[in-house]
This record gives structure tokens, sequence and C-alpha cells, in this order.
């Protein structure tokens, strides 16, 4: 039911046009068997002859118009749905996307949505068979009321029994898609450990027998569960319409008075069902799995929906000269698993001058990087209050707050497209810099786009410096950029670039640990366990 709904909020009047042309057909199929009982009976005419070919035509024309319709309706409900789900994750707060981790977002994304929509084209083919059964059903009736009421009562029985299989193929379903967000995880370790696992092969056979292999199993486990339940019940209806057959030949005549004929029509009738209901059970296992994968959609978008920000539009310029921005008795709060376990950064209150360079220093879980998501707007503050020129940031305007920084994470993505290269002198710049960085050798820009990203991770991440450059924001924030760089390019970058935008007017502030560039800062800002130790001013380090 989840399907049709989905289909419905397409367009109802399409689907309407659909199952109008999709009866059409099955009505006319019904037509069709009934001209081919009455030839095989004995009763040809020169106008069963001429109907024949007009009816086969109307089949084949209303079948192929509901199939297209219902085919571009399910393809437009997916790419809806597609977008819709991505347009929540852009538009979650950071904190809430981080607490259902990036295992269950990329299994909804990729596994559920393309086990959608490459399901959901079964819908048209299923309609159409549906309409086929019901036109059939329609022409036993007129043949003969008695024996319908009987056959009727066998098949609701029969698909009575073959639901329960598939009820319970449903259920094995649902737990091999639960255990599909376990199986994410693990692949995440493979790509994104693989140097740890290499290094301690103890630790790789643990993983590997321990959790891969356990997960794996459980899946295939299930998975193979349902597929043999589906088996068992496509079989089962099977029998099932021989079994009715084999009554009505043998056993119904016996009790009710049936003519031949009608006998005849009932199992040729029967037979041409055969096809449809066959089509149909093959592909209940399809729509099942849809069924899981579009519920996972629905429970994600709901868990989205209810976090999401008021992220519209700038509705005002980004404001390039400013005084001060301030963060006052600002606090967030990381909660663990167990209740009584969390840590707390702050209260915070710190000033930020435009035209300074700021170094944030403290050891590993200080508070550093949140800290920085804090300053940059990522994460609302629980507590306290941010200000901009004196203008209290709050869900409002935080999306206009956000587009004043430039930042290059720790753990920074890098994007081909590059933004601000409207101008000639942007490109100039870039080209500039490509030189400094050493990188115009292997990286081209045109149409703004990176000709390449298949580079090292140190060269990659001098890219992603050149991106935030660019962007020409009033305020920089760069998170360890140097940590993994050569001396020649930590020198670049403390003394070339940041000192280039300070000469912009810019405000950097740097997370870092090269103790031998702190002359560079005009403050440095040292955290420990979620609170400030020191603000020290007038570049003095000691």
């Amino acid at each position: 039911m989840n399907l049709i709904w989905l289909l419905l909020r397409a367009s109802r009047i399409q689907v309407a046009i659909a199952i109008l042309t999709g009866l059409i057909s099955g009505g006319t199929s019904a037509r069709l068997i009934a001209l081919i009982n009455s030839a095989i009976s004995g009763n040809y005419t020169q106008d069963l002859a001429t109907q024949f070919p007009i009816l086969a035509l109307v089949v084949l024309v209303s079948s192929i118009v509901s199939q297209v319709l219902l085919i571009k309706l399910s393809q437009n409900a997916v790419y809806k749905l597609r977008l819709g789900l991505s347009d929540g994750i852009l538009y979650s707060p950071l904190r809430h996307l981080e607490e259902l981790g990036a295992s269950k977002l990329l299994a909804t994304l990729t596994e559920d949505v393309s086990t959608l929509s490459s399901t959901v084209y079964a819908i048209p083919f299923i309609c159409v068979d549906i309409a086929v059964i019901v036109g059939c059903l329609g022409y036993m009736l007129w043949l003969s009321g008695t024996v319908f009421a009987f056959t009727i009562g066998f098949l609701m029985m029969g698909v009575g029994s073959v639901q329960i299989l598939i009820g319970r193929a449903d259920y094995f379903l649902k737990l091999a898609r639960g255990e599909q967000d376990n199986l994410f995880q693990h692949f995440r370790a493979i790509t994104d450990g693989v140097k740890e696992l290499k290094l301690n092969a103890t630790r790789r056979q643990d993983f590997f027998t321990e959790d891969l292999q356990v997960s794996a199993a459980k899946s295939r486990n299930q998975n193979s569960a349902a597929l043999f339940t589906y088996s068992v019940s496509t079989g089962w209806g099977n029998l099932l319409f021989f079994i009715l057959i084999g009554l009505l030949l043998f056993t119904v005549p016996q009790f009710i008075s049936i003519a031949p004929s009608v006998l005849s029509a009932y199992v040729l009738t029967l037979t041409y069902m055969m096809l449809p209901m066959q089509s149909i059970l093959d592909k209940l296992q399809q729509l099942a799995r849809a069924s899981v994968a579009l519920e996972k959609i629905h429970t994600m978008g709901l868990s989205l929906a209810a976090q999401t920000e008021n992220n519209q539009f700038i509705l005002h310029p980004i404001t390039h000269n400013w005084n001060k921005l301030e963060l006052e008795e600002v606090t967030h709060t990381y909660r663990s698993e167990k209740e009584d376990s969390k840590f707390t950064l702050g209260p915070i209150n710190l000033t930020f001058n435009q035209g300074e360079v700021v170094f944030i220093v403290g050891g590993n879980g200080s508070g550093k990087s949140s800290l920085a998501k804090l300053i940059t707007g990522l994460y609302t503050p629980e507590s306290g209050k941010i200000r901009l020129n004196n203008k209290l940031i709050t869900d409002d305007n935080r999306e206009w707050y956000r587009q004043h920084f430039s930042v290059v994470f720790s753990d920074y993505y890098l994007f081909e497209r590059i933004t601000g290269l409207d101008s000639k002198l942007a490109k100039t710049q870039a080209s500039e810099y490509l030189r400094e960085l050493q990188l115009d050798s292997k990286v081209e820009i045109k149409d703004n786009k990176l000709s390449t990203t298949s580079l090292s991770q140190g060269q990659r991440k001098r890219l992603a410096l050149l991106a935030a450059y660019l962007e020409n924001r009033p305020i920089y924030l760069f998170d360890e950029w140097a940590s993994d760089q050569d001396p020649i390019f930590r020198e670049i970058f403390y003394k070339q670039i940041i000192m280039n935008l300070k000469q912009r007017g810019k405000t950097v502030i740097v997370i870092s640990h090269d103790d031998h560039f702190f002359a560079v800062a005009d403050r440095i800002i040292k955290l420990d366990y979620g609170k400030i130790e020191y603000d020290k001013s007038n570049r003095v380090y000691g």
C-alpha cells in the first residue's frame, strides 16, 4: 500500500487514467477469451473474426498506455523521493546527522533508494495483470454464478494461505534490511580504516571474523530464508491453480450441473489467468523489498524532518566590513550512550576582531574542532549567544551567518567545482596559487572545475585550501591544515597565505599544533577539556 500511495502522491489524475486503461485492457482480454471459447465451441461467425483483431489491438494499446503512464509516474516518484531525502540531509543540523551516523545515511541513500528505483517498475505490470485477472473473473461470473462462487471461495482461501507465507518472508526481509546498516558500517571500516587494519594483523582478523563475517552471514541467512519462503509461496500458488482446475473438472460436476461449454470456458479462462497470477507472485518479493526500503526511507525522512533547520536562502548580503564576532557563555554538550557520560564545551566567552590571526591550541579531545563548528554556525549552542556586529544569531539568520566563513576542516571534502572564479582577477589568482602550491603541472581549472582530484592527501588538501581562499569570505578557519604538509608548504601556509589574508582584512582562525609558527598569531587561545585555559594577545607565546 505504501508504494501505491507513493504513486498517488505523484499524480492522482495520471494514476486514475492508468487504472482506467488497465481495466479496459483487462476487460478486453476477458472478451477475447470469450471469443476464443465461442470459436472453440463451434460458434464461429464472420462477426467474431472481425472483432478479434480489433480487440487484440485495443488490448495492446490500452496496456501500453497504462504501463507508460505508470512507469513515468513511478520513476518520477522515485526521483522526487531521492531529491527529498537528499534535501532533508542537507537541511538537517550537523549534530543530528552525526548522531544518525554516515552508515545509516549511506545505506538509505544507496541501498534503499536503489532498491526502490529498480523495483518500482514492476508496479505498472502488476496493475495490468490485476486488470486482466479482474476481467477474467468478470467473464467467469457471467458464465455461471454458482461455479463462480465456488471458484472465488477457493481462490480466497488460496490467497490467504499464500499471504501467510509472504508475511513470513517479509519478516525475514526486514531483518535482512536491519542488518544492512551494520554491513555498511563494516564496509566503511574497510575503506576508512584499511591502513590500521593492515598494520595490526590481530585486529584485522578479529574484525573480519567477529564483525564482518558475522554480519554478512546474518544478512545471507535472512535473505535466503526470505527467498526460500517466497519460492514456496510461488510453488504453492501454482499447485492451488491445478487443484482448482482438477476440482472443476472432476468434483464440482458431480454436485452441480455444468454445461460442457461452460466448463471448458472456465478451464480456458483459468489457464489464461495463470500467467498474470504467476507474474504477480514472482514480483511480490521485489515489491516486498521495495516496501521495506520505502519504510526505511520514510523513517529516515521523518527523523530528518523533525530536525530541519531554517536554511532559507541568504536574504541579506554578506558583511565584509565588520567589527567583532562575539561568543557569550556558549556551551555545547556531547552525550554518550551512557546517560552519566558526557563532555561539555564551555561556557565559552570569546571575541574575534576583523583582520586578526587567532590560533586555537590544545590537546586531543580538548574541544577545538567542536569550538570551530560552534564558531562557524554548524553547531547550535545549547546555551549562550553568538553575535556578529551586535546582531544576535538565531535560527532565522544562522544560514546567513554561515556564509561569512571559508573553512578547511581536518576531515574536509574536496569538491570538483570551485566557486568564486567569476572574475578575471580570481582566475589569475587561482593560476598563481596553483603554481605556488606546485600543483600547476597536475591540475587545471576549466569551466570552474578541477581537471582531477586523484592526488595525494597533501596535494588534495592544498586544493581544498585554494578553493577556500578563492571564496573570498570575511573569516577563514583552518583545522590542522598543515598537519600532513612538508616543511616547504607549511612555510608557505603560515608566512604567505595567512599573512596575505590578513593584509586583505580577513580574520584567520587556525587550529594548530605547529608551535614553530605561533609567532604568526596575534592571539593564541588554549583549550583544556572544553574550557579556555588562556587567551594570550600581543603575539606573545610562552
